[in-house]
C-alpha cells in the first residue's frame, strides 16, 4: 500500500489540505475560503468553528481527491496563519469569542503604552519582535480584558490560549493535546527565543496567566494522534510550523543566507541565519525557523501586511476585476502605471516601517488613469514592499542577496515576478511546486516518521519552474525608487494616535 503525507495549511483567507507523495508532488488538494469579519475599522476577526469545520472538510476532500484512505497516511503536518489568537474553554472546547486575526490593529493603544514605558528593547531582546499589534501577546491580553473574570478562569486552567495550530491540534486530538512549536511560539511576544521557553517577566507585563499557554514541542516530533472519528483512522500528528517558516523549510532554505519570499495575503521574506539569532537594526524581526532533533534554526523576517490582499480588494472592494489572475494580462495592456503609485497600507505598514497609523494611499491619479493602471500599480506595490524588506535584510545580514526563491499564490503572476526581478537585480526563482507552505509542513511530519530521510531528500525534490532576470535600466530604477519613497511618506501616520480603548 503506497504511503502519503497529509498537510493542513490553514491560511488567512482560506483553509486547504494537500496530500503529498515521496517526490514532494501533490496527489490531491482541497480548498475552502474563510469568511473575513471586520467589526470596526482596523479590526479583523475569524470564526474559530469555521476554521475547524473548513479545515476538516478540506482534509477529507483532499484524501478523496488523491484516492487514498486514512490508513495510507503515515503522518499529518500543520502549517498555519501565525499570530491569530484564540481562547477557548478547556472543558467544553467552546471559543471565548472570535479569533483575533494577525492583521487586526485593535491593540495599537496597548502597544503604544508599552513603548511609552520604554519596554521596546526588553521585548525585542527576549522575543526578537517589535511592539506591534501584529503579534499575539497584546491580542490575548485584549481578549481577556473583554470578558470579566476571564483572567481568573485562565489562572485556574479553565481557559486555554492558542494560535491556529494549537486550536487545530486540540480539535484533531479531541482535546488530548494542547501544544505548539517554537516557530509559532516565537510570534507571540511571550516566548524567549534564546531560552526557548515562555518568559515569566513578559507574561507578567502583559498580565497573561502561564497556565493557559500550550506546551512547546519540536517542530518535527510528536503532537499526538488524530482521533479516528475525524478521518477514518488514527493518524500520527508529527509536524507543526507557522506558515512562513514552513514555506522556508519547503523551499529547502537550509543554509545560512538562503532567502525565500511568500506572496500570499501578505508578503513574508525569511532568511536562514543558522543556529544563532541575529538582532535586526533595520526594522526586521528575529524569529525561530524550526526545531528538529534538539537543533534550532533561526531566521530574519520581514512582513508586509497587504500583498495579494490588494488584488482581492480590487476584485471585491472596487470590483474593477473579476478574478485575481486577470491582473497579469491587464497590467501589461499599459506600458507603465501612468504615474500612479499605490501604497496599500490598509492596516498600517509592516517591515521595515512598522507604522500602524499608515493608511492606503493612491497618488498620481489623472483623468487618463484606467483600471489597467490601477491593476499595474497594485501589483507593483507588492514588489516595491518586498524591495524595501530585502534592502533592510541585506543591511542586517551584511551579505548581498544571491537570488530569491518565491512561492505563494501571487508568485504565479509572471508580470509581478518579472517586475520583482527588475527591482532586486538578482534572479527570482519559482519552483514547480508553489504550495511550499503545505509542503514544508508535510516534510516536517514525514521526517519525524522516516518517510523522508532528511534534508538531502528535500533538496533533491526542489525543481525550478522558471527563473526571472532583471531588465530595468539602473537610472530608471533609481527614478522609480524615489517616486515610491515619496508615496510611502504620504501614507505614514495618516490616522491620528488612537485614544485609549479605541481600535
Amino acid at each position: 500500500m503506497s504511503q502519503v503525507v497529509l498537510a493542513l495549511d490553514q491560511g488567512t483567507t482560506s483553509s486547504r489540505a494537500i496530500v503529498f507523495g515521496q517526490d514532494g508532488l501533490p496527489r490531491g488538494l482541497a480548498q475552502r475560503e474563510l469568511t473575513q469579519i471586520y467589526p470596526q475599522p482596523g479590526h479583523v476577526e475569524h470564526d474559530p468553528e469555521e476554521i475547524w469545520r473548513g479545515q476538516l472538510q478540506c482534509a477529507r476532500e483532499a484524501l478523496a481527491a488523491a484516492g487514498v484512505s486514512a490508513e495510507q497516511v503515515c503522518a499529518i503536518g500543520i502549517a498555519n496563519q501565525r499570530e491569530t489568537t484564540l481562547v477557548w474553554d478547556r472543558q467544553t472546547g467552546k471559543p471565548l469569542g472570535p479569533a483575533v486575526v494577525w492583521q487586526s490593529r485593535v491593540t495599537a493603544p496597548h502597544c503604544a503604552r508599552l513603548r511609552q514605558q520604554g519596554l521596546s528593547p526588553l521585548f525585542q531582546e527576549r522575543t526578537g519582535l517589535v511592539l506591534d499589534p501584529y503579534f499575539s501577546g497584546t491580542k490575548l491580553a485584549w481578549i481577556l480584558d473583554q470578558h470579566p473574570g476571564a483572567r481568573e478562569r485562565a489562572r485556574r486552567g479553565e481557559l486555554l490560549f492558542g494560535t491556529v495550530d494549537t486550536w487545530l491540534l486540540w480539535k484533531l486530538t479531541a482535546g488530548r493535546v494542547h501544544a505548539t512549536d517554537p516557530s509559532n511560539a516565537s510570534r507571540t511576544l511571550l516566548f524567549n527565543i534564546h531560552a526557548l521557553d515562555w518568559d515569566d517577566e513578559l507574561l507578567s507585563l502583559l498580565d497573561v496567566p502561564r497556565a493557559m499557554l500550550p506546551e512547546v514541542r519540536p517542530s518535527s516530533g510528536d503532537f499526538g494522534m488524530c482521533a479516528p472519528e475525524w478521518l477514518g483512522a488514527a493518524i500520527p500528528l508529527r509536524g507543526v510550523a507557522g506558515d512562513q517558516q514552513a514555506a522556508t523549510f519547503g523551499q529547502a532554505c537550509f543554509t545560512p543566507g538562503a532567502v525565500k519570499n511568500t506572496y500570499g495575503t501578505g508578503c513574508f521574506l525569511l532568511m536562514n541565519t543558522g543556529s544563532t539569532p541575529v538582532t535586526s537594526h533595520n526594522g526586521l524581526l528575529t524569529t525561530v525557523g524550526w526545531t528538529i532533533g534538539g537543533q534550532t534554526t533561526y531566521c530574519l523576517e520581514g512582513a508586509v501586511f497587504i500583498a495579494g490582499a490588494v488584488v482581492q480588494w480590487l476584485r471585491d472592494g472596487l470590483q474593477v476585476i473579476q478574478t485575481a489572475a486577470e491582473t497579469n494580462d491587464l497590467a501589461q495592456t499599459v506600458p507603465d502605471t501612468g504615474g500612479v503609485c499605490f501604497v496599500p497600507a490598509f492596516v498600517g505598514l509592516g517591515a521595515p516601517y512598522w507604522n500602524p497609523r499608515a493608511r492606503g494611499t493612491i497618488v498620481g491619479l489623472t483623468r487618463g488613469t484606467t483600471r489597467a493602471h490601477l491593476a499595474r500599480a497594485a501589483l507593483e506595490s507588492i514588489a516595491w514592499q518586498t524591495h524595501d524588506m530585502v534592502a533592510a535584510m541585506q543591511r542586517d545580514a551584511g551579505v548581498p542577496l544571491a537570488h530569491l526563491k518565491v512561492d505563494g499564490g501571487a508568485s504565479r503572476n509572471d508580470f509581478l515576478m518579472q517586475f520583482q526581478a527588475d527591482l532586486l537585480r538578482v534572479p527570482v526563482r519559482r519552483p514547480v511546486v508553489a504550495e511550499t507552505t503545505a509542503l514544508g509542513a508535510a516534510y516536517l511530519a514525514g521526517m519525524a516518521v522516516g518517510y523522508w530521510n532528511g534534508q538531502d531528500d528535500i533538496e533533491s525534490n526542489w525543481v525550478l519552474d522558471r527563473e526571472f532576470v532583471g531588465q530595468m535600466p539602473v537610472d530608471e530604477l533609481r527614478r522609480r525608487e524615489r517616486q515610491w519613497g515619496r508615496a510611502v511618506e504620504r501614507s505614514l501616520d495618516w490616522e491620528a494616535e488612537p485614544a485609549e480603548g479605541a481600535p
